[in-house]
């Protein structure tokens, strides 16, 4: 009875599997399409360099942590055992044990073997080390400062990527509309031309002149296939997706058109201001100072407090009558620790000067990308106003090559070639829009916008 129960409930369940099955694979099988501020919401949360630099983060984090527990106080467990017949330890373990009487002295130089377990709780606490410690707590917390300005400069770096992929790949589909196009208008009038040459009321010239023309189409389309390939591989690799994981890009409904908005001065004054890297560059240059100040240190005395509290027996265990503290407070210094104190300093001061180098070839290397990046902004407008000036030329051209057709004045070859000329011209706007949007976003990277 049980069994045909269990067997009807299964039967009943197997429907409802089968679509929750199936609306699984239908959910995974249908691509998933991001317009660019999904892209970039996505890439931010999903990139591995920014997760990977969230995790230097929670390391310096822990390395503060590391740092700060030299203000605290040190407690150890620990249990030891001794066995001896020497005189001089035998002695000092029955004083310890509070077993010495009178009767001992008589066999002090032959006491013969002795046990002494000691278990005991040690507390040590460091009171001055030269300022060593202090100094490693603060280029602690300027690690944790560094590590979230590198955060910073990748994500920085992480938007515009996305935005420069985002637009090659809607260029690269524009491209190969283009090229789909001037295909399919060439391959029709070979169609006709070839009728025609059969009939003998044309060249075969114009035959070759479209033949070749063609093929520079297919090949204007290989290329252009190409590109949407690599596009789409380079955003699969900024958003953290699987190769095999479907997506596609939406085009957006209405492209804004770059501006410059300030001079190539202000720009490049801000990018000095507000780069993360230029800040985290000047942070190693006040770690390294800290840590030539904590190397310094090892010159100065250091003072340590200490606390024992634990028992002596010749049997394991505890018992309050044999227990005994001890209480001091300790100070060393180095006299002489065979040159590597010196040797340790030589070295701070060198990554001192190195990062100091540091700072100045990332404001070189900043000051070159935003000059690049303005100068590509501007050429990029600059193409886009003769492209769009171009494509009323080209219409007017092929307006007047078509109605010249009409009256049989001009060859085929020729409307092919204006038609071909008014595609490529509308082609070359596009691009050059997108080309203007990504040099935009260029510079906005360049002066640290998205930081």
């Amino acid at each position: 009875m049980l069994k045909t129960i269990k067997s009807k409930w299964l039967i009943g369940l197997l429907p409802v599997l089968i679509l929750t099955n199936a609306s699984a694979l239908a959910e995974q099988s249908t691509p998933q399409s991001y317009t660019l501020a999904q892209a970039i919401d996505y890439a931010l949360a999903n990139n591995p360099d920014l997760n990977i630099a969230a995790e230097r983060i929670g390391q310096a984090e822990a390395q503060l942590g590391v740092a700060m527990s030299a203000f605290y106080p040190q407690v150890t467990a620990r249990v030891s055992y001794d066995h001896s017949d020497n005189p001089a330890q035998v002695f000092a373990m029955m004083v310890a044990q509070r077993q010495f009487d009178s009767s001992a002295i008589q066999t002090i130089n032959n006491p013969g073997g002795r046990e002494n377990f000691r278990p005991e709780i040690i507390g040590k606490m460091s009171l001055y080390r030269g300022g060593q410690d202090y100094q490693n707590k603060l280029a602690a917390e300027l690690g944790i400062e560094s590590a979230e300005l590198e955060q910073s400069a990748l994500r920085n770096a992480l938007i515009q990527a996305v935005t420069a992929s985002y637009y090659g790949y809607l260029a690269a589909v524009e491209a190969h509309k283009v090229a789909q196009d001037a295909i399919s208008a060439i391959d029709s009038e070979l169609s006709q031309t070839r009728k025609q040459y059969d009939a003998g009321t044309t060249l075969k010239s114009d035959v070759l002149s479209l033949e070749v023309q063609l093929a520079e189409a297919q090949n204007a389309e290989i290329r252009a296939a190409n590109s949407i390939e690599l596009a789409q591989t380079s955003m699969t690799t900024l958003l953290g997706l699987s190769a095999v994981r479907p997506f596609s890009i939406a085009s957006e409904s209405q492209l804004s058109t770059p501006v410059l908005k300030a001079s190539f001065n202000d720009l490049l004054n801000q990018a000095l201001a507000q780069r993360p890297e230029i800040k985290a560059a000047a942070n190693q240059i006040e770690i390294s100072l800290r840590q030539l100040k904590s190397e310094e240190g090892a010159y100065l005395p250091r003072a340590d407090a200490y606390v024992s509290y634990g028992q002596n027996s010749q049997q394991p265990g505890f018992s309050a009558s044999r227990d005994n503290v001890t209480v001091g407070v300790a100070v060393e210094m180095d006299l002489f620790s065979g040159f590597s104190s010196q040797q340790r300093i030589k070295a701070a001061e060198r990554k001192a000067a190195q990062a100091r180098e540091t700072e100045r070839k990332v404001k070189l290397a900043i000051e070159q990308e935003v000059t690049v990046a303005f100068l590509k902004l501007e050429e990029a407008l600059a193409r886009l106003h003769v492209t769009e000036a171009s494509v009323a030329a080209a219409d007017e051209a092929l307006r007047l090559v078509n109605e010249q057709r009409r009256a049989q004045v001009v060859t085929v070859t020729r409307y092919i070639e204006s038609e071909v000329a008014r595609n490529k011209a509308y082609s070359s706007t596009i691009a050059a829009h997108y080309d203007a949007l990504s040099a935009e976003a260029d510079l906005k990277k360049a002066i640290g916008e998205w930081k």
